[in-house]
C-alpha cells in the first residue's frame, strides 16, 4: 500500500489541539495509514485510539506509529463501536474524536480491492474483507433493475441511472471492474459523456461503494455515539469527500447546535438543548497549496463542533 497523504492536516491539528486546552485522549475512528494520527502525536496528544475496518490499513498505520509504542491502541473493527475498546482501555470520556471519511489512496490504488476502474479487479469495494458481508458483484449481479436502479441515484446522484441499470442487467454476469467500467459508459448518451468533466463510472463507483459499506448510515449513526463519548470541551472532527456525506454532517451538526423552545400549547413541538456548539462556522478547504501537492483532497471539507 502507498502511504496516504492526511487531508486538511494544519486545520485538523488547530482545531483539535487548540493551545487553551487539554488534549491527551483521542480516538482516530478512520486511522487509515495513519497520518493525522502521527502529526496530533507530535503535536502533544497523549494517547490515540486508533480505529479502522480495513486489515490492510491497520498494518500500515502500526508500521507509521509504531515510535509512539504504548500511545496507541489499535481496534479493527467500526467506528461505531468505538465505545467497546474506549472503555476496554478504560476511558469514561474522551477529548477528541476525528473521522476522515471516504476512501484513501492506498485503497484506491490497491489494484485487487476493487474500488478503481483503472484496474481489471474482482467487484469487491469492501472496506472490510474479512468479513462476510456483500459486494458490489454481488449487488450488481443481484439486484432487480428497479433497485439497481434507486441505489445509483440516491449514493451516486447518477442522473443516468435507470439507464445504466438496464445496461448492467442486460449485460450480467458482470464479473470486474473495467467490464462494469465499459457497460456504464455505453448506457450514457454520448453528448453527456463528452461534457462531463470525470469518467462517466464515477458516480456509479461511488454509489456501490457507499451501499456495499452502508457508508451514510454509520455516519449517521455514530454522531450522537462519538457526542456521548466525548467530555464537555471535546471536539468532534469529520472531514468528508462528497456532498452526501457533506449535507448529512452538516444537517445533524445543526441539529445539535440549536436549542428548541416548545410554544405554549404546542406539545408536539419537542423541547431541546444545544449539545454543541460549532468550531467552524463553514467548512474548512484545502488551499492551493495542498490541491497542488494532493489533488485528490479537491472536495475534501472538515467540519468541527465542540460539546457543550
Amino acid at each position: 500500500m502507498q502511504q496516504h497523504i492526511p487531508v486538511l492536516l494544519p486545520a485538523v491539528i488547530e482545531t483539535l489541539r487548540p493551545a487553551d486546552s487539554m488534549v491527551m485522549r483521542l480516538i482516530d475512528g478512520t486511522v487509515g495509514g495513519g497520518g493525522h494520527s502521527h502529526a496530533l502525536l507530535e503535536a502533544g496528544i497523549d494517547e490515540v485510539l486508533a480505529i479502522d475496518r480495513d486489515t490492510r490499513a491497520i498494518a500500515q498505520a502500526r508500521q507509521r506509529l509504531a515510535s509512539f509504542g504504548r500511545q496507541v491502541t489499535f481496534y479493527h473493527g467500526s467506528y461505531l463501536e468505538m465505545r467497546n475498546p474506549a472503555t476496554a482501555m478504560g476511558w469514561s470520556t474522551v477529548d477528541a474524536i476525528l473521522l476522515d471519511l471516504g476512501l484513501s489512496s492506498p485503497q484506491l490504488d490497491d489494484p485487487g480491492r476493487g474500488f478503481s476502474f483503472r484496474y481489471e479487479a474482482p467487484l469487491d469495494m469492501r472496506f472490510d474483507t474479512v468479513d462476510d458481508s456483500a459486494t458490489a458483484h454481488d449487488l450488481i449481479n443481484k439486484l432487480p433493475a428497479g433497485e439497481l436502479a434507486d441505489l445509483l441515484f440516491r449514493y451516486g446522484e447518477e442522473r443516468h441511472a435507470r439507464r445504466i441499470a438496464g445496461a448492467i442487467v442486460e449485460g450480467r454476469p458482470v464479473s470486474t471492474t473495467l467490464e462494469l467500467a465499459e457497460l456504464v459508459a455505453s448506457a450514457i448518451p454520448l453528448p453527456a459523456r463528452r461534457s462531463s468533466k470525470i469518467h462517466p463510472a464515477t458516480k456509479t463507483f461511488q454509489a456501490l461503494r457507499i451501499a456495499v459499506n452502508q457508508e451514510l448510515d454509520a455516519v449517521e449513526k455514530v454522531i450522537p455515539i462519538a457526542i456521548d463519548l466525548l467530555r464537555p470541551g471535546g471536539r468532534l472532527a469529520v472531514i468528508t469527500f462528497h456532498s452526501l456525506e457533506d449535507r448529512l454532517v452538516k444537517h445533524a451538526f445543526k441539529q445539535l447546535a440549536t436549542n428548541v423552545v416548545s410554544p405554549p400549547g404546542m406539545a408536539s413541538i419537542q423541547a431541546r438543548q444545544a449539545k454543541v456548539k460549532p468550531v467552524t462556522r463553514k467548512p474548512i478547504v484545502p488551499d492551493s497549496k495542498e490541491l497542488g501537492a494532493n489533488p485528490r483532497s479537491r472536495s475534501a471539507k472538515l467540519r468541527v463542533i465542540e460539546k457543550l
